[in-house]
This record gives structure tokens, sequence and C-alpha cells, in this order.
């Protein structure tokens, strides 16, 4: 059924006043796992603005994910897809959540009412021959389900997903020509196809692959497509020309298929594989009997189960929408990259197989933070097949991922955060990988003398006149020194704890007193000048990533108390936290990154560097302001429009903050394996813990006014500290806030 989609367009501070008041005095509903969860999701939050989320079906974690593609290249279309465009090209079956850079988009199927010139040469996106408009009106999105009406054709396209296949179910006009372009030249943003392939099997199927580089160098997708009807006539194109063969290879090649009409309606079945035409074979569901509501009652019910790992209590409808949607948006990635038997491909073409699943689309600068740690909750048996996929990449290229996307390195970030998802996933106890073997590659990646490590031996730090954003590469790789050290320690590897703890301690030597900033330093050790703790350049001939000083500057995860003591103690160093949240939002530079977004202050919600600070204020010993900022951020970056999300979703660390920081945690340093207590804006929140257990934290008297924490217990025990460790949360229990409208300065600061 056609639905139309309404959006909520007013902005989360002033709905959550207004819901209070309509609603406060009714009775709390009770959320139960057997709620319809997917109801309350909004795949649509996060495709406006600078979102970069795509709409289309996936399942959790899914090789697949069908989803329109406007066939628009820009920034603001790396999914894809963007709610302020009106036409679309096709649909895709491989899409990325909420990026900074845009590829995949590959497969594209486009259902059309006539016969269509596909020899016409596509020089932007007006030339496609294909084209349709649409309206949001007439356009519905739920986890697992996607539907849209083509106007130009008089087609009603609904798609829906297993984990390796995806579904179409295209529903023409009465008695229409009814027919589906599949175009392998189809290409947006980064991604060009180097070599194509379609060929018509038998009256039902149809195989090929597609070839391409962009961000993912050597991305090779395999593909079987099997029709419900026959297929009666064909026209197969090779570079732009007709063929009359049943099988066409070259850079770009696309088909018409045309079917009976009959029948209104039409389904397509598309399995994909990075190995093979037959492992894709292999890949499609066996039962794929074009049963399209019952896959997607299934993909429903799938995603339930998913987001019912969190069950949180709220009168406030928006607060619930934005975050089911959050949790769903964190199961969207890492995403399945091994076919069925356990094979999938390396960037050199070698093929590999895994025992459990292998995962791609590892975004790891970004989701070290906050995804890959929630995942440690709600999925922790997902945990050791990312730690092995990581180690299999580290078996074919010598080190650990930066940011992998099909298999491929792309290199793209600072730092190596494959480092802190191991050794959390370590010290939160995660069994299923070889500690030893990990270790082994944690010392090898870091030992290496590239992307910077070479000068980081050498100078202590990395100066900024022999390496690109040398300020953000020293601060992370000294984090990432320090969980080598820790996990070194635990293993009883001294001399390699000792090495790695000395230079964990290079964020010192960048630590400029006068200005209070982390900066720049040459290789004879002068301050990189001139400077201006405002000024940004977008990756290029800078020293902070994405960002600038008062960005990056806070960067210590390690040793806050030593980032304190360089501030001079804790005054001066919470005046100048202060500072940052209440200076003015100016960024400097004729080259910005426009990645510096959700800004309060200086601090910039909108990017992954920014997302700790507010929790510092508990390292400082005044708790009271991380519960006053962890709240402005909750309710100030976040909303149920397209525009929902203040920043790239980056493959789920944006709404991981969210996720997390909702229900008052976060994990400041994951390494750690604990979790700093901020604000929870939920009367209850449940996790159902994967041993059947749950833990429960309640917050009483909890409303948009009363968001200070008045007082504390676990377990029914006086609970006064700002952590809380991974193990208790694991061992289940109850932490139970009170809270106020003035805070209490006495609660989690240690006594004297």
């Amino acid at each position: 059924m056609i639905m139309v989609k309404r959006f909520c367009i007013i902005t989360a501070s002033f709905l959550l006043l207004i819901s209070c008041k309509k609603e406060g005095e009714e009775n709390l509903k009770e959320t139960s796992k057997n709620e319809d969860l997917v109801g309350i999701v909004n795949p649509f939050i996060g495709t406006g603005g600078h979102g970069h989320t795509f709409p289309g079906a996936s399942r959790p974690f899914g090789m697949v994910q069908v989803s329109p593609d406007n066939g628009t290249s820009g920034w603001d279309w790396c999914s894809g897809y963007h709610y302020s465009d009106s036409l679309v090209a096709g649909f895709g079956h491989l899409h990325l959540s909420g990026t900074g850079i845009g590829d995949l988009a590959d497969l594209l199927f486009m259902p059309v009412n006539k016969q269509i010139d596909l020899t016409k040469t596509v020089k932007e996106r007006n030339d496609i021959p294909y084209l349709s408009k649409y309206s949001h009106d007439n356009e519905t999105a739920k986890p697992g389900y996607y539907q849209l009406f083509l106007e130009d054709f008089d087609i009603n396209v609904e798609l829906t997903s297993s984990l390796r296949t995806g579904y179409h179910h295209y529903t023409f006009g009465e008695g229409e020509e009814q027919s589906v372009v599949i175009d392998l030249g189809f290409a947006i943003n980064w991604d060009e196809p180097t070599s194509t392939s379609i060929k018509i099997e038998n009256e039902n199927t149809i195989t090929g692959y597609r070839h391409s580089t962009g961000w993912a160098k050597n991305q090779k997708v395999f593909f079987v497509a099997k029709f419900s009807k026959p297929v009666i006539n064909s026209n197969l194109y090779a570079e732009a020309k007709l063929s009359e063969a049943s099988e066409v290879n070259g850079k770009k090649t696309a088909a018409q298929l045309f079917f009976d009409k009959e029948d209104k309606k039409l389904q397509v079945a598309v399995a994909l594989s990075s190995v093979s035409i037959e492992n894709a074979k292999e890949n499609l569901d066996s039962d794929a009997n074009f049963d399209f509501e019952g896959i997607k009652s299934e993909s429903k019910e799938t995603w339930n189960e998913a987001l019912s790992d969190i069950v949180v209590e709220t009168p406030i409808d928006s607060l619930k929408e934005i975050f089911y949607t959050a949790l769903y948006h964190t199961k969207l990635s890492p995403v399945t990259f091994s076919d069925k038997n356990g094979e999938f491909r390396l960037q050199n073409d070698s093929i590999s197989r895994a025992d459990g699943t292998t995962y791609s689309t590892l975004s790891l600068w970004d989701t070290f933070r906050a995804e890959n740690p929630l995942l440690t909750i709600t999925d922790p048996d997902k945990v050791p097949d990312i730690i092995n996929s990581m180690l299999a990449y580290y078996d074919e290229s010598g080190s650990l991922p930066v940011w992998t996307l099909y298999g491929n390195e792309t290199n793209t970030m600072t730092g190596y955060h494959s480092v802190p998802v191991i050794v959390e996933a370590y010290f939160k106890g995660v069994k299923g990988f070889d500690a030893e073997r990990a270790f082994e590659a944690l010392k090898t990646t870091m030992m290496q003398d590239q992307r910077g490590l070479k000068e980081l031996k050498e100078y202590g730090y990395i100066p900024f006149d022999l390496g690109n954003e040398s300020v953000t590469s020293t601060l992370e790789y000294a984090y990432n020194d320090w969980c080598v050290a820790q996990m070194a320690k635990a293993l009883g590897k001294q001399e390699d704890y000792e090495y790695f703890s000395k230079r964990a301690e290079s964020f010192k030597k960048l630590f400029d007193p006068e200005t209070g900033f982390m900066r720049g330093k040459s290789a004879k050790g002068e301050w990189h000048l001139p400077f201006d703790p405002k000024h940004s350049q977008h990756r290029v001939n800078t020293d902070y990533t994405e960002g600038n000083a008062w960005q990056h500057s806070w960067f210590v995860l390690h040793d806050p108390q030593g980032l304190i003591e360089l501030h001079g103690g804790t005054e001066p160093f919470t005046e100048k936290l202060e500072q940052l949240f209440n200076e003015s939002s100016e960024i400097t530079g004729e080259h910005t990154s426009a990645d510096i977004s959700g800004l309060i202050g200086q601090y910039a919600h909108g990017n992954e560097p920014s997302h700790h600070i507010a929790y510092l204020f508990n390292k400082a010993g005044k708790p009271w302001r991380t519960q006053y900022y962890v709240h402005e951020i909750l309710n100030t970056q976040y909303n149920t429009t397209p525009n929902g999300l203040s920043g790239n979703e980056d493959a789920g660390q944006m709404s991981a903050w969210y996720v997390l920081s909702s229900m008052g945690l976060y994990p400041f340093s994951p390494a750690s394996a604990t979790y700093e207590i901020g604000t929870p804006i939920f009367e209850k929140s449940t996790i159902n813990l994967q041993d059947g257990g749950t833990f429960v934290i309640k917050a009483e008297n909890v409303s948009p006014e009363n968001f200070y924490i008045q007082s504390a217990k676990l377990n029914g025990k006086e609970f006064n500290t700002t952590t809380i460790s991974h193990e208790q949360i694991l061992a289940g229990g109850t932490l139970e806030f009170v809270m106020g409208s003035e805070p209490n300065k006495n609660w989690g600061v240690a006594k004297k």
C-alpha cells in the first residue's frame, strides 16, 4: 500500500516542552520487546542536510543495501540520495551510510513503461534517458522496506532484502509496457566503471559483473538477477551500441528487458558476491520464490528483534523516534562482505575464506569512538568476526585497516583506529580471536614507517614540515600507542609496554602553554606560524584533520589528567573548556572544512573529534558541567526531520553517540573498558544482554528541565562516581538516578 510520509518539522527542543506539557500527566506507556519498534524508526532522518544516509532497504549489517539513486554527483549525495531531490535514476544495490566520500551505487535497476534509447550520450544527469520525477508524498521508508512511485512511468516500486539478496516489486499501470533497464555504466561521485558484463542466462535469469575504481580502487561486484516472469525480448548494449548477442562486455554495458504485460506485477531478486557469479548464485536465497510480502515481513521481524536490544521508556514520542532511528543506523554497518561459503575478495584479488562472517565498510576513524563500543553491548557476537576481518586485511597488507571499503584499504583519515577496537574487545573479555596474533598485528602496524610513523619514531612527534595533518596524527597515534601498551602489559610483554607507554606521551610535545592549544611544530622544534585557533584548511597543508585547534586540542583520551596538568590545573582547564563552548562560531580560512558543523561555540558535534569533549568536565571534577553540555548537545544536534543529524552519520558513529549518551553513558576511552556518566533523558532504559540478563538505567524525575544528577544507586548501593565498567554492565542490575533542575556539585566528585 502506498503511504504518505509526514515529518515533524519542529525542533527537538521545542517538541520536548510541548510534549511534556500535553503528556506529562499521562501514564507512561510500557515498552516491551514485542512492540513494533520498526514503526517508530524514521529512515529519512539524516537524508537531508549533511547526514548522508540512505533511506532504502537492508538487513542488520547486510551485504545488500537496495536504495534509490538520484543520479546526482555531489558531497551531499554520498549515499546516492538526498532529501532535497525530486528525480530518481534508479535503484542500486550497494550504498554507504553517512560517509564523507561517495562511492558504490552499483548495479542500477530501473523499471520503465516504454522503450528507452540507451545509445544516448550521458554527460550530465538530465541526459539520463530513464530519469523520473517523484514526490515525497508518495514515498515510504521503514527498516527493511522502501517504496517510491515513479511519476514519469506510472510505476510503483517497492524494495526489501534479505542478508545477501535484494528484492524489487514493481506494479505497472494497467495494460502498459513492462520493462526494466539495467545500467552498469551508471556512476556518481568517485565511482567509475572499468569493466562490466551482462549475460542472459535463460528466460528468467541474467548474470554479470561490474568492476570499478573510485574510493575503493579495486571493487569487483558479481551478480545474478532472477525475474518472476520470463523475458520476452531484450536489447543489450556495450559502449552505448546495440548488440545482437546474448552477452555484452565493455567498460559500460546496459540492457533493457521486456516482459509480458498481462499481470501488472513484476518481481526481481538480485544477489551479489565480491568473488564470482557462481558465488552470487549461491548467495541468492534458495527459497527466492518471489514472496515479496513474506520477505518484507521477515525483514521487519529481524529488525524488530535487532532494535529490541535496548528498550527505552518515555512519554515523549519524538525522543523514541530519534533514539530508535539512531539505533537502526548503528546496525547498518559494518556490512557483511563474505559469501555464504565464507569466501571474499581482498584488494590484491586473492580470494580468502573465513570461518565466520567477514565485514567491510570499516570507518574506524569515526566508529572506534562510540559505534564499535556500542556493538560490544548490543551485538557482542559480531565483534570477534569484525576483529578477525581486520586481521585478514592485516595478513594481506602487512598493517591493520585504516578505512576499509569493499575489501579495499582507502587509507582515509589519520591514525590506526583498528588498534583501540581490538584492545577494547580484549579488555572487555571478548573471545573468538587470537590475542597473541592480534598483538603482533598491533605492534607491527605501529612500528612501520608509513603514514607519519617514521617521523614519530625519529622526532617523538610528527613535524608539520614533514607530514600533513601533523597535530591530529600525533595525538591519535599517542592514543593508539597507549592502547598497544595496555595490551602488552596484560600479555606480560614488559619491554613493549614501556616503549609504547613512553611514545604515548608524544602529545605533550605539541602543547603550547602560552596559547593553551596543541600546535604544529617543525622538525627544528619551532611553532607553526601564523597561528589562529579558528583557522581551518581542509585536508591539505594543514595541521588538523577536518577541524581546527579549538576542536583537536582535547584529544588525549588516555591521559586526561596529564592534559589538565598541561593547562595548569582543573580551574584553568575548565575555564578553557567553557570558552570552547561559548566562543564565537566563526571558522576562518579560505578553504575551510565543510565537516565543521553542528557548532556550539567552537565545539563541532557534526564531526567526530569533538564527540568526547563534553565528558572532559567529569575528568576535571565538574560532572555537572558534563551534564549541562551533554543535555545541550542531545537537545540541539538531533531532531526528527531529514536534517536531523548535524553532520555526516559516518557509518553509525553520530547515532551511536546519541544512543549511548541518551541513556547516560559514553565510552570516553574505549580501550579502558569503562564508560563515563553523562545525563540520561529516558525514564527507563533496559539493555537486554546477550546472556539473557538486563542492565536497567532509571532516571527518577527526569524531564527537559531536570537533567542534573542529584544522587545515584547501583543495585541499591550508593553510586557516587562518574565512571562505570563494562564488567559492571554485563553483570546486570539497575543503575538508578534521581534528577533535578539544579546541579548537585557534590555528586560524582572525589572527596578530598
